[in-house]
């Protein structure tokens, strides 16, 4: 079939259509008919080949030229275009790399997985060290370059040579049936070099297991779940490939005091209820080493905040600090002496109901609830 049809025709391009529009209008074609999109359909499988055949005849300068003068004759019977005709490999990666992104077919490039893994690291502060910061060491367990050999993997001396299967590539390609297969080297594993003399001290790896001390610095206002990331400190790489990074992870111990959210600092603060209802004041250490003044007005209830502007958690990497709430918690009493009961039982008596509107309020709706039930 795509002997005998025009090669312009079956691209559906003009004669005259320049590189950028026969490769467009292949792309196009490709994809409708490729027997992936097609299973099982004979005609799809046929015009694939030969909108093949003819971009890779279009494509070449020197092809065309044979084509534009002789035809399809030009590649039969040993004819000026003959020797470059059929399916070549170019033609199916450029589809491959329209289905799958560039890339695909990129020879020189080796695989990056030949990179150092990336390692996790979990730390233990508290509040105190999140709120101020700190520089301290930790020790981990890594496989790192080789000293010897500078982490090539070859012996001091000597140097690993391009593989000679792929050409330094560290990529085979193979077609199989309409496609074109890319694979790691087997010889080289991807690499793309080999290495005949390997050092004694790591037997080729490029890397040792060895334990390193880091330090770390914990910039202030950190947070539970705050990642800092050391770029080249995790597991070194094959061969003289780049390191992966160490990645620590912050966790803050629970304090005795304050409770955190986010740059707020939350706190409860028991106070008597003389104090509570004449009002007063009392101080609250912050995290900052300061002790901070929290006015009580009088007549407070329980469970109601007061903020300190200011005196909470730094902003990570920023200005300023958030706030500390103050919680009012007010105790009753539970040992009084015989005189405060004496004088608590005077202040009773002085009662009208005045003095707290909440209780009178409740008890006025219970009576009218239950007059109400009983009419």
């Amino acid at each position: 079939m795509s002997t005998q049809t025009d090669y312009y025709e079956l691209l559906e391009i003009e004669r005259t259509a320049d590189d950028g529009t026969i490769k467009s209008s292949y792309r196009k074609l490709a994809m409708r008919f490729h027997p992936d999109k097609n299973p099982g359909c004979d005609d799809s499988e046929a015009k694939f080949k030969a909108i093949s055949e003819a971009y890779d005849c279009l494509k070449d300068p020197q092809k065309r030229a044979a084509y534009d003068r002789f035809g399809h004759a030009a590649f039969q019977n040993g004819g000026p275009g003959a020797g470059g005709g059929g399916q070549g490999f170019e033609g199916f990666t450029d589809i491959f790399e329209t289905i799958f992104g560039q890339g695909f077919g990129g020879g020189g490039q080796r695989q990056s997985s030949r990179r150092g893994a990336d390692l996790r690291y979990d730390l233990e502060i508290t509040l105190e060290e999140a709120y101020n910061g700190k520089r301290t060491d930790i020790t981990i367990d890594v496989s790192a370059a080789c000293e010897p050999c500078e982490g090539t993997g070859a012996k001091p001396g000597t140097s690993a040579k391009a593989c000679t299967t792929c050409k330094g590539h560290g990529k085979v390609r193979a077609q199989q049936g309409f496609f074109v297969v890319e694979r790691a080297c087997p010889a080289c594993h991807g690499a793309g070099q080999v290495i005949a003399d390997p050092c004694p001290s790591c037997r080729g790896e490029g890397r040792v297991d060895k334990e390193k001390t880091l330090e770390v610095n914990i910039p202030e206002g950190v947070d539970e779940g705050t990642r800092i990331r050391l770029t080249g400190e995790g597991e070194a790489g094959a061969q003289g490939a780049p390191a992966g990074d160490l990645y620590i992870f912050i966790h803050v111990k629970r304090h005795s005091v304050f409770q955190r959210d986010g740059t707020t600092l939350f706190a409860r603060a028991p106070i008597s209820f003389t104090t509570a209802a004449l009002g007063g004041s009392i101080t609250v250490p912050g995290l900052d080493k300061v002790e901070h003044e929290i006015r009580i007005p009088a007549g407070i209830q329980s469970g109601k905040q007061i903020r300190q502007r200011g005196a909470g958690m730094p902003v990570l990497q920023g200005r300023g600090n958030g706030d500390m709430v103050v919680q009012i918690e007010v105790e009753t009493p539970t040992r009084l002496s015989t005189k405060q009961k004496e004088l608590l039982q005077q202040f009773r008596e002085t009662e009208t109901g005045d003095e707290c509107p909440e209780s009178q309020g409740f008890f006025s709706k219970i009576r009218n609830m239950w007059d109400d039930l009983t009419d």
